[in-house]
Order: C-alpha cells, then structure tokens, then sequence
C-alpha cells in the first residue's frame, strides 16, 4: 500500500506540476501575444533604454514633425484586418520611406527623430501602425511573421498613390526591423530599392528565449514549446516559422544593419547572424554604447553617415 500511495502521490505532483507549467505558459503567452495585455510600459522597462536623455532632442523633432502635412490612410491584410498608416507626403512624392515601428509601440512614435531626417530630404513618410498596434485592427501580434506580408499591401499602396516610377525604402525598428528583414526574402516590386533594419531579432521564439533565459530567469522548456501550439491555433503561425536570418538568404535587395552594442533586449549578436547570412548587397553600423533602439539618438553623426552612404548608392 505504501509504494501505491507514494506513486499516486507522485502522480498528482506531476498533474500539478504540469498544470503549472501550463498555466505559467499561457500567463506568458497572453501578455506577450495579445494586444490587450502586451503592455508598452513593461516593453521599455525590460529594454532599458533611457530615454529622459534624449527628450529635448525627441521633443524638438515632434514638433518639426507634427507641423509638415499629413493625414490618415488605410488598407486591408489578407486576412481583412483594417491596418492604419500616417502619410506625411511631399511634392511629387517618388521618394518614400514606408516605416515599421517596435513592439508595443505605433508608427508616430518611433520615427520621430528620423523624420526630421526624411522629410528635410524630400522623403515622403508612411508610417504605419503594424496588425494589433496603434489604430489597426487585430488581437494577436505578429512579430513580424504576419506583418511581412502586410507589409506587401503598403507598399501596393504607395505606388498606387505615388506612381509606378516611385522609389521605396523600408525602414524597421526592432520587430519592424524584423519585419522588413522578414520581407526581403519575398518577391518585393521593383521599386523597392533598399531596406534599413535597426536593432531587428532573428525570430519571436529566439528573442523570447533570450528574454526568458536574461530577463527573466526561466528556461525557455517547455514554456516555449507551449506557446508556440497556442500561437499556431490562434494566431496561425508558429515563432519560428519565419526567421530573418533564414529570409535574408533570398533576399535580393541591398540593406543596411544597424543595431547597439549595448543592447540587452535584443543581442547584437543577432544582427550579426543576420548580416552573416544575407545574401544580398550589405553595410552594417554597430553604435558603441547605444541601448535597444537608442543607435540614432547616440550617435546621430555616425547613424546619419551611414544612412547618407547607403541612401546614396540606391536612391536617385
């Protein structure tokens, strides 16, 4: 009876334990995945950037911002998601610069300092607002996996707008850099010209893993595997199904890396993995000493060098 009821005993802490694995997985699934609970204050505190440092700077460049021409577009996702753009247009408009913002974010706030860049060299600005974010529709984040291909419909829009002989530039930071890198690998229109990928990871079930491991202290088994199931059943992809180091093998367009060398959110050694993959013409820029998504305002001199350099090899 004594071995019975050991073994009955070690039965139900084995239920219980793996009941609170599930649930501790779908904690995190929900407030990582879900556009109600994945929370912009806990994505900035967990990427540690300082960003008190650089408002006067910010703050300068909204207002510049705010005061060009612009207005709200819209259009649909394959699967019939109302996904929302600002569109600040210039004159003539054939150079333009479709801009995908970070997580938990929205496309007016993470260009705000690039869009004094932009705009002061006749750039028109599409920023948009990524599926689950801002004004467009959705519950589930796509971390680039699901945005790549909206990402398709911007840019069927632009030259909609703008003409068949405009010139697009797609410009991503963190899970929009991922999200341009994820598109490379695409059959992009030919008038995109290049792509320039800030601080983007490989793929959600890596960055996850290393936040998980760094951050949070938890091993990534079997949390990740479980999330991955929720994830194919609700969201309809699976964390690593699109990988940017894997996409930027076909890609056929050139791109610019940049990433911080003091990012702890996203490791710059993920960068390095991309860039040692891609297939296509390349130029990367480590910013000494700059957080997660901090490269431009670190280091502005160095960031708009390069971006001078690449735009000036690939833009007319």
């Amino acid at each position: 009876m004594t071995g019975k009821k050991a073994a009955r005993g070690a039965a139900v802490f084995m239920g219980l334990l793996a009941a609170a694995e599930a649930g501790s997985s779908y904690y995190f699934y929900r407030r990582t995945m879900t556009r109600n609970h994945a929370k912009m204050e806990r994505t900035m505190k967990m990427a540690g950037t300082d960003w008190n440092q650089h408002m006067p700077f910010i703050k300068k460049c909204k207002e510049y911002m705010l005061e060009q021409p612009h207005e709200d577009v819209w259009v649909y996702s394959e699967d019939n998601l109302k996904l929302h753009g600002t569109w600040f247009p210039q004159e003539e408009a054939k150079k333009v610069v479709i801009c995908f913002h970070g997580y938990t974010s929205r496309g007016m706030n993470d260009y705000t300092g690039l869009s004094s860049y932009y705009l002061k060299r006749g750039y028109s600005m599409l920023l948009v607002d990524e599926r689950a974010h801002g004004e467009s529709e959705g519950t589930y984040i796509g971390f680039g996996c699901l945005d790549r291909l909206d990402a398709l419909k911007w840019m069927d829009w632009v030259i909609e707008t703008c003409g068949e002989d405009v010139q697009i530039l797609l410009h991503g930071t963190s899970m929009g850099g991922a999200t341009v890198l994820m598109a490379s690998g695409l059959d992009l229109p030919p008038q995109v010209k290049g792509i320039v990928s800030d601080c983007a990871f490989t793929s959600p079930k890596e960055v996850f893993t290393h936040v998980l491991h760094s951050m949070i202290h938890l091993p990534a088994f079997p949390m990740m595997q479980i999330a991955d199931i929720l994830n194919r059943r609700r969201a309809g992809y699976g964390l690593d199904d699109c990988n940017a180091a894997r996409e930027v093998k076909k890609a056929k367009v050139p791109i610019l890396f940049i990433h911080g060398s003091a990012d702890t959110f996203v490791p710059c050694s993920m960068c390095e993995t991309i860039y040692a993959n891609c297939a296509s013409p390349k130029k990367k820029l480590i910013v000494e000493g700059a957080a997660h998504a901090e490269s431009y305002y670190k280091d502005t001199e160095a960031y708009e060098n390069a971006m001078n350099e690449f735009l000036g090899g690939i833009i007319k």
